[in-house]
């Protein structure tokens, strides 16, 4: 059942710790309890994916009942406007949104004076990147209606500060209890059962190499981008990533420990019996081990935020590099991980090959617009949109069927050099998406150059208006779109570039009366909702990111838009301090609804001042749409 050289290792294991002769059962019971414990490992070990499995159909199961329930909801609601309009006819119909007559009752800046002068939010300038967003004072009058409730969910909403010294960002409270429940999970299985002594050593490695084999499928189809866990549970790969990370650090550490006990076992066992450690690790099947650990650990390295964000593009293609020749070590490396190791690479080639090369990858031509800060590019085309795939509602279909708030793309252009060729960069699509019955559509993607390819693209478009490009794409998740279309008070806080996210959840909330989606298709009470938008701009040429008539337009629908001086002039707004003033003027006792897209600071602040929020009694809930790498 096991391999020859486990055989030896346990016939060498015997030999070492009893000098007798006879039959192993009769020279020292602890043999019989060392094969038990291998037997045990293999047939224990694989009931993790039936937990993982079901847990899955857990949330599954959670979010088609919500969805179910919210369809059930929006169909009672029209069926009760169609029954008024019968009894009252059109008497009933709001003529517009909620009435605002431009004038600053509680120090909420009306949208005619603050897109292009600023607010008067004060904004400090003695605030830099290190010190919070969040001021001490209270801003807004307490509620006073505690309950366990409110407090639970505040308290699973907050995100505490970075770790010190290492400054390492932390998710919300809510998440890190998720993650450590798996966590918890995976040392369960690597612990139970296990006796806690020199001589099981052996067993306790061989554990941590089979939670390793019995976690690689799990571990590539979290990397997947195409994955059926977006149709199941209603949260795409993006939002997934950091369970994606954690497990990788996991599995790292396992191969550390699994090399580590068999090193020490070769070294103690066969090294006393005539072999040195050095004959012991070129052996076949040992030196595939040390193959596959080397690779896993330097996939490691070089995925650390500190390697990825200066050298992207070598992380790119030592990732896929990497992964691959892992997968072939393992599989040679021992018979029990090659089920594991053909799941997890039937994962990867699907992922990578069938749908994001052959079905989700498209070429389009693109124009070039370098902006007012001289620093940005602007992608535009026309997208001449396609009828979706009837498997579409699994993965989705391709740039072609169309794209959502929210959504993303990777985008490659090979005619930038070689080494682009290869190379696919994720870009949130900055303008919004089509409706339903539109023939074609208008697609734009913001690029604000840094190093390599952004800066690469940056000096191409100062040559040429225009570049062929592949986009890949679009992914995303419902999460945040939903969670606005709900809501009573919707509010999109942009910092900077996060405006390619916010801009299009405004467009998708001001279009859903003319929507022909009855999932999302309004009842007439919805025209009531009141939408905001902050966006914080780090200088003024930003504005063109976006465009001042587009700015202007989006007012006249009847959003609301706040933009404070620019961060270089005047310091970092007091974002705190204006959520809590929208929220006292339009929420109270509303159901409020807020979306954050920047940098991982201003998310924080955001996130932490709804969870003062919901603790005060609010009925507020937050979502920050990030990218999880």
């Amino acid at each position: 059942m096991e391999s020859q050289w486990l055989q030896d290792a346990i016939r060498l294991s015997l030999k070492a710790t009893d000098g007798e002769k006879g039959p192993p059962e009769q020279r020292d019971p602890r043999f019989r309890k060392l094969v038990e414990g291998i037997l045990f490992s293999r047939k224990f070990v694989p009931t993790y994916n039936l937990v993982v499995l079901g847990f899955v159909c857990l949330l599954s199961a959670i979010h088609w009942t919500e969805k179910a329930i919210r369809w059930r909801r929006r169909r009672a609601s029209r069926l009760q406007v169609l029954r008024d309009e019968i009894a009252f006819g059109d008497a009933i119909k709001p003529t517009s949104r909620i009435p605002d007559d431009g004038q600053d009752r509680d120090g909420i800046y009306s949208s005619n004076s603050s897109t292009m002068e600023g607010t008067a939010s004060h904004p400090r300038k003695d605030l830099d990147e290190e010190i919070p967003l969040l001021h001490t004072e209270q801003a807004l009058r307490p509620l006073h209606r505690w309950s366990v409730h409110g407090t639970a969910k505040g308290i699973l909403i907050y995100q505490p500060r970075p770790i010190p010294i290492v400054n390492k960002i932390l998710p919300s409270n809510g998440t890190s209890i998720v993650l450590s429940a798996f966590m918890a999970l995976n040392i369960f299985y690597i612990f139970f059962h296990i006796n806690l002594n020199i001589f099981e050593l052996f067993v306790l490695a061989d554990r941590f190499g089979m939670i390793f084999v019995a976690n690689l499928p799990l571990l590539y189809l979290l990397a997947a981008k195409n994955q059926p866990l977006k149709f199941l549970t209603g949260r795409s790969y993006e939002s997934l990533n950091i369970f994606h990370r954690r497990l990788g650090e996991l599995l790292c550490l396992a191969a550390l420990l699994h090399s580590t006990g068999m090193i020490v076992v070769g070294y103690t066992i066969i090294t006393p019996n005539g072999s040195g450690l050095t004959q012991f690790l070129l052996i076949k099947m040992v030196l595939l081990g040390v193959g596959a650990f080397i690779s896993y650990e330097l996939l490691y390295l070089t995925s650390l935020a500190s390697f990825r964000q200066r050298w992207y593009e070598l992380f790119l293609g030592l990732h896929a590099i990497l992964q691959a020749a892992a997968l072939v070590f393992i599989f040679f490396h021992h018979q029990t991980a090659r089920p594991y190791v053909g799941i997890a690479l039937g994962i990867f080639l699907l992922d990578r090959l069938v749908y994001r090369v052959g079905i989700k990858s498209t070429t389009i031509g693109a124009y070039t617009k370098i902006l007012e800060d001289e620093d940005t590019v602007r992608l535009s085309s026309i997208v001449f949109i396609q009828p979706e795939p009837r498997w579409a509602g699994l993965f989705g279909g391709s740039i072609m069927s169309g794209w959502k708030a929210t959504d993303h793309v990777f985008i490659t252009v090979p005619s930038l050099s070689s080494k682009h060729i290869t190379q696919a960069h994720p870009f949130t699509i900055a303008s919004k998406g089509p409706l339903g019955g539109e023939d074609e559509a208008r697609l734009e993607l913001l690029i604000r150059a840094q190093d390599g390819f952004s800066r690469d693209l940056l000096n191409a478009a100062r040559l040429h208006k225009h570049l062929s490009i592949r986009l890949d794409g679009p992914y995303g998740n419902s999460h945040a779109r939903t969670m606005l279309e709900e809501s009573d008070l919707a509010i999109v806080v942009a910092g900077g570039s996060g405006i390619a996210v916010g801009f299009p959840l405004i467009h998708h909330l001001l279009d859903i009366p003319r929507s022909t989606d009855m999932e999302i298709a309004p009842t007439y009470f919805l025209l009531r909702q009141k939408i905001v938008l902050i966006w914080v701009i780090h200088e003024e040429a930003h504005l063109s990111w976006v465009g001042r008539p587009a700015l202007a337009d989006a007012e006249n629908r009847g959003a609301e838009i706040i933009i404070p001086q620019a961060t270089e002039e005047i310091g970092r707004p007091d974002l705190r301090e204006m959520i809590c003033k929208i929220v006292e003027k339009f929420g109270n006792g509303k159901k409020t609804r807020v979306v954050a897209s920047g940098p991982d600071s201003m998310g924080r602040a955001v996130r932490n001042t709804c969870s003062g929020l919901v603790r005060d009694g609010r009925n507020v809930d937050v979502a920050v749409e990030k990218f999880g790498w």
